[in-house]
């Protein structure tokens, strides 16, 4: 196996983590003050608050911005943890618009707004164009990373050693998903990770049962910066955390017992498309069965974390 192969990932993984990263940066600056407006203003039922919730990670392009923003607005009394709920369901399904961006066969064309975006920053450093000129710049060099990270991957093919760890993965879903935690635990990027598994499938590298599974593993290792988010916040802040911590681990576990099924169910929806295509798939109906699931029991839960992590007033008046 070509040597080369690790350091050419690893760059390409860190321009693609830095990339969403910078972007989600540049982005919640750029929407702050309206994002905070418009979750205020339109998060007065479930439904709604959903649909910001999508509506928002998209603009953001990261879940985990707009759930650990959600946290901020509960901190500051802007939101109650009602209307968070909606939020993250919402959140969680935004997030995969990102995965179906990436199963687009795009980044050999990533330098178009790469160079774009760089000649808008250094001709137009006026805002709102320079905020623009970013924008452009970081989405072109997150399909670069991702670019980088496709040929790296490509020598792969002839390694032994890759194809034994890959056939484990791909006959075991609940080690597939260890790793897909794991690997977004290190990396704080579950995009990053869902993406890998993607590129993987792009290069015939790893097969639909082998990709989901990652998948599943990703979802879980995304509650660990919004767990972080809640230390030392409100109660209610606390019970958002924990509520994104339940639905994933509900999720997930309900997706690895019923996985056959789950899977057979992604292939029939995703026929005749590429295997990338159809990890992406994956991805946008395990999060939109996720919410389908979640989304009658929201008073419930709203009442059971209420419940199980009362507020501090109530605690000090308990005999």
């Amino acid at each position: 196996m070509n040597g080369t192969v690790l350091p050419l990932f690893l760059g390409g993984l860190t321009i693609f983590v830095f990339s969403i990263s910078q972007l989600s940066g540049v982005l919640e600056s750029f929407f702050s003050e309206k994002t905070r407006h418009y979750i205020y203003r339109y998060t007065r039922n479930s439904w709604m608050s959903a649909l910001v919730g999508i509506l928002v990670t998209i603009l953001m392009g990261s879940s985990s911005a707009v759930i650990i923003l959600t946290i901020i607005l509960i901190n500051a009394k802007a939101l109650n943890f009602k209307q968070s709920i909606g939020i993250i369901l919402g959140a969680n399904l935004g997030t995969t618009f990102t995965s179906q961006l990436i199963a687009l066969d795009i980044s050999n064309y990533a330098f178009i707004p790469l160079i774009v975006g760089l000649m808008i920053q250094l001709f137009l450093k006026k805002k709102p164009y320079s905020s623009y000129g970013k924008i452009l710049f970081y989405f072109g060099m997150l399909f670069f990373g991702l670019f980088i990270m496709e040929e790296s991957v490509m020598p792969l093919r002839e390694s032994d050693l890759f194809e034994t760890w890959v056939a484990k993965i791909e006959g075991n879903p609940f080690q597939g998903a260890w790793v897909g935690g794991l690997i977004t635990l290190l990396i704080q990027s579950s995009s990053a990770t869902v993406g890998i598994a993607i590129l993987l499938g792009k290069q015939g590298l790893i097969n639909a049962a082998g990709g989901v599974s990652l998948m599943l593993g990703a979802e879980l290792g995304t509650c660990s910066d919004t767990l972080l988010a809640t230390i030392k916040g409100s109660r209610a802040a606390i019970r958002a955390g924990v509520f994104h911590l339940i639905f994933n681990l509900i999720s997930i576990s309900l997706g690895l017992l019923l996985f056959d099924q789950f899977l057979e169910l992604v292939i029939y929806v995703s026929r005749n498309s590429n295997l990338d295509q159809i990890i992406a798939n994956g991805h946008i109906l395990f999060n939109s069965l996720g919410v389908l699931l979640f989304f009658p029991f929201i008073g419930f839960f709203e009442k059971l974390l209420v419940k199980l992590i009362p507020d501090k007033q109530l605690i000090e008046k308990a005999p």
